[in-house]
């Protein structure tokens, strides 16, 4: 594990390295422990896009390790236009340890990973979203223990929430059922890939446009905005096209007694999710993201303790 760019690259004992590693951090920090391993490492966190979460939990977390962070936004950095790729990736690795990335595009972020010898970390693309599905993954282990076999549907847009939660879920043995409409199902590339890795295993990843056949003794009902980032001129189209897969009372009582209400955040209430099942009994969603932290920090520590990938030229 030398970057983590998509759960579809680690394999599933690094998987659950990651996510044991969370529970004993997670752990240690309830009791106040002070863990400082990364004591004079540095973050560089690239982001194009806005963040509330995955800044403050990569920000935060590299402090409790006892590291230091600084943003590097584009208007510092313009990847791609004042330096190629390349030559950011060899800059930065001289200066900083680790570096995080959220970008639009998924592929510069694979060829900073290429160029730097230092790991880098998706911290979102257009395409995935390895940190958030690691945290959720690391909240059923939570509730659920044994996460194999657990139900999972979810509904909406197959954006890249969803694709990283198709990885995900093969790695772990997850049952996940997407609900999507016609024409904004998942990436069909990262559906194929997936499906070829869990269904030896026996292992499935379902596609319905039916929400409350997806949700059919589901144990997990998960959902995310219609419209995302760099999709603001498709909102009110959306909102039309996905209204019968907001998650309210009345698709919440179809899946499981008891079962868990996720949501990645940021949410458009009263859109893709109504008020009371956000902020009623099941739903797990601020859990989440406490969790960002902890999983996120697991990863950071694993990362540094790595070898470097290349040698610095």
């Amino acid at each position: 594990m030398k970057d983590l760019i998509s759960i579809a690259d680690l394999n599933e004992q690094e998987v659950q390295r990651i996510l044991g590693r969370a529970a004993e951090l997670k752990a240690m920090h309830v009791r106040g422990e002070v863990h400082r391993p990364l004591e004079g490492k540095t973050l560089g966190m690239f982001f194009e896009k806005p963040s509330l979460r995955t800044r403050v939990t990569f920000e935060v977390g590299m402090a409790h390790l006892g590291g230091h962070a600084i943003l590097l936004t584009p208007e510092h950095i313009a990847i791609g236009v004042r330096e190629t790729v390349t030559d950011v990736g060899k800059n930065l690795e001289r200066w900083v340890d680790l570096i995080v990335a959220r970008t639009y595009s998924h592929q510069l972020v694979k060829d900073l990973a290429a160029a730097a010898s230092i790991p880098v970390i998706n911290g979102l693309t257009d395409l995935l979203h390895p940190c958030q599905i690691l945290a959720d993954l690391f909240t059923l282990v939570e509730h659920f223990t044994d996460i194999s076999g657990v139900k999972v549907a979810y509904l909406g847009d197959g954006n890249n929430v969803a694709n990283s939660w198709i990885n995900g879920a093969v790695k772990t043995g997850i049952d996940l059922t997407i609900a999507a409409p016609e024409g904004y199902d998942p990436d069909p590339n990262v559906l194929r890939e997936a499906r070829a890795y869990g269904e030896p295993k026996g292992r499935r990843v379902r596609v319905l446009r039916d929400p409350y056949e997806a949700v059919e003794g589901a144990d997990v009902i998960y959902t995310d905005v219609w419209a995302s980032m760099g999709q603001e001129s498709e909102r009110e189209a959306r909102i039309k096209i996905f209204r019968p897969y907001q998650v309210n009372r009345d698709l919440l009582a179809k899946a499981r007694p008891g079962a868990l209400v996720m949501h990645c955040l940021p949410a458009h209430r009263g859109e893709e999710i109504t008020d009371d099942v956000l902020d009623g009994p099941n739903s797990v969603v601020f859990q989440e993201a406490e969790n960002r932290l902890h999983v996120q920090k697991a990863v950071m520590e694993i990362l540094a303790a790595a070898p470097r990938k290349v040698s610095s030229q």
